[in-house]
């Protein structure tokens, strides 16, 4: 890699710190080619993204973001998660660790805050914002539903009246 793409990886870097919900730090020795690209697949579908980069390059690209405290992080063999929805890259990079010993999650940053693995995990068990808005419309949704039910059930019930009486009348 020459100094041009090194100031182009750092630049870039420095974009997805500053733009992303959160950032997941995790060790990735071990893992196979095949593994990594499962990975990098799964993330893909839900909307994430991995990179993997040099620690001195990634440092250099957190300087002058909200995520600079996660420097520490970056010693042996790191792979960054991220992802605009503060869920998505925790959730699978959780589930990848729980099927795959090899790889660790250290910690991650979401905005200024910095989180640790449990905090990762923890973050990794909330709903996503696509599952909080589906909820939210739900809620929205349902006293509109029960005010219908309720302006027609007195239509409904003087509609049985009347056919109780229209059918009485034919009986007799």
């Amino acid at each position: 890699m020459d100094r041009a793409e090194k100031q182009e990886l750092v630049t870039s870097l420095n974009s997805v710190f500053k733009e992303t919900g959160v950032v997941v730090v995790a060790h990735y020795a071990g893992l196979t080619v095949a593994q990594m690209s499962e990975l990098r697949n799964q993330m893909r579908e839900a909307g994430a993204s991995v990179k993997v980069a040099k620690n001195r390059l990634v440092k250099l690209a957190l300087e002058g973001t909200d995520a600079t405290h996660i420097q520490d992080l970056f010693t042996g063999p790191t792979v960054i998660a991220y992802s605009d929805d503060p869920v998505v890259a925790p959730k699978i990079a959780s589930a990848f660790a729980k099927k795959n010993e090899d790889f660790v999650i250290l910690g991650g940053a979401m905005g200024t805050t910095n989180l640790n693995a449990d905090g990762v995990k923890a973050l990794a068990t909330m709903p996503s914002l696509d599952e909080l808005r589906g909820k939210l419309v739900g809620l929205i949704q349902a006293p509109a539903g029960k005010i219908a039910q309720v302006v027609n059930a007195p239509a409904g019930q003087l509609a049985r009246v009347v056919g109780a009486y229209a059918s009485k009348d034919e009986a007799a």
